[in-house]
Formats: C-alpha cells, structure tokens, sequence
C-alpha cells in the first residue's frame, strides 16, 4: 500500500491526481461493501471505522476548509453513534435477556441487526461522496433517525414485559401476598340470623356497609340476611349472592326471600333485637318511614330500638376491637338486626386487607354479578383494549362537599386535565374510560384539554343501547338493561379492569373500585386521586 504523501507534495499535487485518489477511495468502498454483503450480517465496530476513517483520511488531498465543511458534521455523527450504540451493546448496560441466547434470534434481534447493516453501509457510502453542509445535516439526521430505530428494535420485547397482563407502561402492579391475610372462620350457628341494615348513602355506601356486616356476622357466627329490595336496593342483579356461600364452603348469606320461607314456619318473621351501633346524631340511622317499611315486610320488631354505647357518634366514631364487637352485641336471640354500621371503624388495618378479614377460597368475596362482569370484559375488548386509563370524575354536588373538607377536592377543569395528561402520559395509554356524572360542558372543555404529543387522547364513555352492538346483549337478554344500580356496577367493573386508575377523593363509588383492584391484583402502582398531592389553585368562599 502506498504511503501518504508528505505535506509538502501535498500543496502541489494536481486536480488530476485528487480525482484519482478519489476514485480510488470509492473503488476500494464499493469492493468492501460487496464483500459485507456475502458475508454474514456484520456488528457495528466502533473502533474499525474509526481507524478506517485515519486511514482514508491521510489519502486525501484537501484544504483545511474543505476538511472542516465535510469532516466537522461527520465527527458529530460519529460521536453520537458511538456514544448511543456503546451504551446499548456493553456488558454493564444491557440485561442478557435482550439477546435471548437460548431461545435463538428474534424479530426485534434481526431487526436490530438489519438496521445495523444498513446503517455502516449508509456510513461508507456517506464517506466516499462530496456534500454541501445543507447535504450533511440531511444525512446527519437521517442517521440519527436510523439510530433511534434500532434502539426501539432492541428495546421494543422489554417494553411489551413492562406492560405486564392488562397494559399500563411503567405502572406495575401491586403485588399482595393474600396467604399471609389475618382472617377468621365464618361458621353460623344453626338458626341464628343476623338482619342487615343498611341505609346511609347510595348504593356503594351499602356495598361497604354490607362486607362489614359480614364481618360483624362471623364474628357473632350467625347467617347474614340480605335485605329485601322493598326495603333496600335489589342486590341480587348487581352482586353474585351465592357466589359468596361457594367461596366459603358452607352457607353463610341468604337472600330475605329464603329467609322469609325458613322462618314461616315459626308462622311469623320477627326480630328480637334491634341493636344501634351508634347512638348520635339519631339511633341506627333508621328513622319512623324504614320502620314502616320493615312492618310492611311483614316483619315484626321486639323490644326498643338501643345501643350498646351511650356515646358512639357517627361523626367521630371510635376504634372499636374485634372482642367488644362480639362482647357487645353477643345475644341467644334467633334474629337480631344491627344498623347502620357504614360509619363503623371496626378493627380497619384487618378489614381493609387485600381478599378482607373472612378464610376463603376467592379473590374477594362481594363482586359483580357474572352477567355485569362479562358485560365489563366485552366492552373493553370493544372499545377500550388492554392497556387503558379509567377516570372517575365525580362532579355533581362535589363543589359543597369538597369545599367543607381542607383541602378541598374540587379541581378546576384546566388543573384537573393537567394532572390527567401527566399520568396518561407516563402509562401511554391510548384511551380514557371516563365515569362521570359531570355536565357536557365540562367534560367536553377535559377533553379538549387533554393533548398529549400534540395528539388528543380520547375519553370513552358507554353509549346508548344500539341493537348492532352486542357488547351489552346479556344485560338486555336478562332484562337488567336500563336499571341505574346495574350501569353503575357495570362502570365500578370497567374501572376496577384498568390499566391504572384515578379516582376521587372522597368518593365511596372510588373506594369500592379500589377495593376491587386491590383484591383482584389489579392496582398499580400509578393508581392515585385525581390531583393527588395538589390543592385546587382557586377555592370558592363559603356561602
């Protein structure tokens, strides 16, 4: 090989013999790229193409100004190459499992490794031509392009694991371990019943009311009696009633209309004890109409109506232990009634475990009915796919509520969407489910807030029935269709199944759906209230 000439024959050599050179150059690159390509598919050598370039560098003849209008933006592309690609391929960076030895190359792997190819021969080829500056910023981006492809190619099996089961980006999710739950055995003795009641708030209020009076129930071993619909909601179409007996072994819950036949045959159906758990603002929250309704049953009520504490005030209630639970309400009575005990602090940390403080074999033991619960899956595999954010956004008659609490809980609409888009983003989740009971004036000025990468991230809400869709069939088919307590469960379900989820503070409806995802192993770790952390940044004054 010739050596390269001496500076100073250099200042003399003639166009004639720079064009040879030239010539020579490509010759020699068109030679080694179709050599690359009958040989196998080549890795990315740093250090080769740098003493390539040394090489190459010392044949040409070129003045300092051509040497800085050419070589100035190719070292830029160098350095940023060697500095991307020696990240991405050094041992102390990369995990084994990115090339997967033991499974064999993989689509992204000969992906990766085809843009790899590409990428040096686009880098000879780059070499061995003369280009403007405009020439060299155009192939300087399109390199670095091409680099970010092939980082994607490499990281793309990792980002699919991160997303886990349901989706969700780097929100994993909470891992609980339920073997190691503190719980009891439920185990009724035989004709001893437990009257639940359940009258503060709307239904989620009842749903929680309900689970502690199963805990109440265990622990004085008696059979809980589901509340009729003529007195309460009809919880029969929205949870599994005997979905709970199977998850226990044995039978724990019954319906009032089984209880109503067992007892007939005393030829009356009579409480024996009404027992307040509080005592302020008014005892048992159970005013002269619902013990109307309760006598309109047929049910016939012994004794007053007391409280075991003189001093148990619903707006301050007490902590309370699983032995004064039993000591206080323990009695030989068949039936005895005790309400309401929504407000109830009893033994929480035990209660509020993921599964609840009951031995079962279930995840959890009050969930949606099956119908709901098919319904949820088949509208999510309609509209909303695996990987999705579900937002509740209570809003109506939130403002007063919210505005009584410090801090408030009660976000402006720009606020609110400023604190949705950060998550939506960090979990680059395509869609919102949205359950709301907020205006169309406020949800659409959500909407047009919520851009993210210049795209707007769409809210999903359920639509009307329409006879080509069969996502909610069962529901019609079942004649549940149109039944408001339903639709909300039906909402609470397709939240509880989210990717991540953001609730509202304050709201029993959040609560319910946070209980379902701690219990099902749905939460993240991104789950939080909306704004979490914030305070409204405008507060209205009190009226």
């Amino acid at each position: 090989m010739e050596r390269p000439p001496s500076s100073s024959s250099s200042s003399s050599s003639s166009p004639n013999e720079e064009e040879e050179d030239l010539r020579n150059l490509l010759d020699e690159s068109d030679s080694q790229i179709d050599a690359a390509e009958q040989r196998p598919p080549p890795t990315f050598d740093v250090e080769s193409l740098r003493s390539r370039l040394r090489r190459s560098f010392f044949k040409l003849n070129l003045t300092k100004r051509q040497c800085i209008v050419i070589f100035l933006p190719l070292l830029l592309v160098f350095v940023y190459l060697s500095t991307d690609l020696t990240n991405y391929f050094s041992s102390d960076k990369v995990p084994d499992s990115v090339f997967r030895p033991n499974h064999g190359p993989e689509e992204p792997d000969l992906r990766a490794l085809y843009l790899l190819r590409k990428q040096e021969t686009d880098l000879s080829s780059l070499w061995n031509r003369t280009l403007s500056v405009s020439d060299m910023k155009s192939a300087l981006f399109r390199q670095m392009s091409l680099n970010r492809q092939i980082q994607n190619a490499l990281l793309s099996p990792h980002k699919a694991e991160s997303l886990g089961l349901y989706g969700g980006g780097g929100c994993r999710r909470v891992e609980h371990k339920l073997l190691k739950r503190k719980t009891i055995q439920w185990k009724p003795r035989r004709d001893k019943f437990l009257f639940a009641i359940c009258l503060s708030g709307q239904m989620s209020n009842h749903l929680i009311c309900l689970e502690k009076h199963m805990f109440f129930a265990a622990l004085l071993k008696r059979t809980l009696v589901i509340p009729s619909h003529r007195f309460d909601y009809h919880y029969s179409r929205i949870i599994d009633i005997d979905r709970i007996n199977t998850c226990l072994g044995r039978k724990v819950v019954v319906s009032f209309e089984e209880f109503w036949k067992s007892r007939k045959k005393h030829h009356h159906v009579h409480i024996d004890r009404f027992i307040c758990y509080f005592s302020k603002p008014e005892a048992c929250y159970v005013d002269k109409e619902h013990i109307a309704k309760l006598k309109g049953l047929g049910i016939s009520i012994g004794g007053k109506v007391d409280s075991p504490w003189e001093e148990e005030d619903i707006a301050k209630p007490s902590n309370k232990t699983a032995e004064e639970v039993e000591r206080s309400f323990r009695s030989d009575d068949d039936v005895i009634a005790i309400g309401d005990v929504f407000y109830a602090n009893v033994e929480r940390e035990w209660v509020m475990q993921p599964g609840g403080p009951l031995a079962h074999k279930c995840k959890t033991l009050v969930e949606p009915n099956r119908l709901i619960l098919l319904t949820a899956q088949r509208f999510i595999q309609t509209f909303l796919g695996r990987n999705y954010v579900a937002l509740h956004f209570r809003r109506h008659g939130f403002l007063k509520f919210c505005n009584a609490k410090n801090p408030s809980c009660f976000y402006p609409i720009p606020q609110a969407a400023h604190c949705i888009a950060r998550l939506v983003e960090k979990v680059d989740a395509p869609v919102i489910y949205l359950s709301t009971d907020a205006a169309e004036s406020e949800t659409g000025l959500l909407q047009s807030l919520l851009i993210i990468n210049g795209k707007t991230v769409p809210f999903v809400k359920r639509p009307p029935r329409d006879s080509a869709e069969k996502w909610d069939a069962l529901l019609y088919r079942h004649g549940l269709e149109g039944d408001s307590q339903v639709e909300a469960m039906l909402d609470k379900t397709i939240c509880a199944m989210s990717s991540v989820f953001i609730g509202a503070s304050g709201s029993t409806f959040t609560e319910d759906i946070l209980r379902l995802r701690k219990d099902w192993g749905t939460a993240s770790v991104c789950d939080e209230y909306l704004c979490q952390n914030e305070q409204p940044n405008f507060i209205a004054d009190h009226e």
